[in-house]
């Protein structure tokens, strides 16, 4: 199933005036149409997706983003309220907005950290300072799909929380074949972002019950 996900990432098919829509591969073996992010936002315009379902946009599919529980919510929450009083005024940080990587790749990040200046929606795999995943029910997504696909796209730090253990998992050195550098940080332990110091937090310090 990852792998089958993943083939999109490395040879995505290019629009093309009269081309008939591109298709991702599903676990069935069955073609499926791939949706740009352009297209699913006209969708979302003419009311075909309403606004409030939760979805993503990997590899040119829409998957279901999975329910959160309370120490989800609770500690992006707790980390949200931090990071507002924490950021130096060159610093964004913005909760649950879509990265753009690609025409079909749009996922939807607990965090994404970037430069003060630039949009949300200019914000980029190269340009993002950070990118944070909270999760619970999500553990094997967050590690086997997106870690390889936030690489692909150079995303130069990405963290997944444990919201029940408060370990996170940090990834570093991104390249088109996955994270050269990944560690584990529990939640006593100071976790400083690379690209933004001053938002180093410790999540053990946060109210997260």
């Amino acid at each position: 199933m990852n792998e089958i996900l993943r083939q999109p990432l490395s040879g995505l098919p290019k629009p093309s005036g009269t081309s008939p829509p591109v298709s991702t591969q599903a676990a069935d073996g069955l073609p499926r149409r791939a949706w740009t992010g352009e297209e699913v936002q006209r969708m979302i315009e003419a009311g075909i997706v309403q606004h409030g379902e939760r979805f993503e946009l990997i590899g040119g599919e829409l998957v279901a983003m999975a329910a959160k529980g309370n120490h989800h919510e609770t500690l992006k929450v707790s980390l949200n309220f931090f990071w507002v009083k924490q950021a130096p005024r060159e610093v964004m940080v913005a909760s649950e907005t879509p990265l753009r990587l690609d025409t079909y790749n749009e996922p939807e990040p607990e965090f994404i950290v970037y430069p003060r200046g630039m949009k949300p929606g200019d914000v980029r795999g190269d340009t993002v300072l950070l990118v944070v995943e909270i999760a619970d029910t999500s553990l094997p997504i967050d590690h086997n799909i997106k870690a390889p696909l936030y690489a692909h796209f150079g995303v130069r730090e990405y963290w997944v929380v444990n919201a029940r253990s408060l370990v996170t998992t940090v990834y570093r050195e991104p390249s088109p074949s996955g994270y050269a550098s990944k560690h584990e940080i529990s939640g006593d332990e100071l976790l400083s972002p690379m690209l933004a110091p001053s938002l180093a937090v410790r999540l053990a310090d946060l109210d997260h019950e």
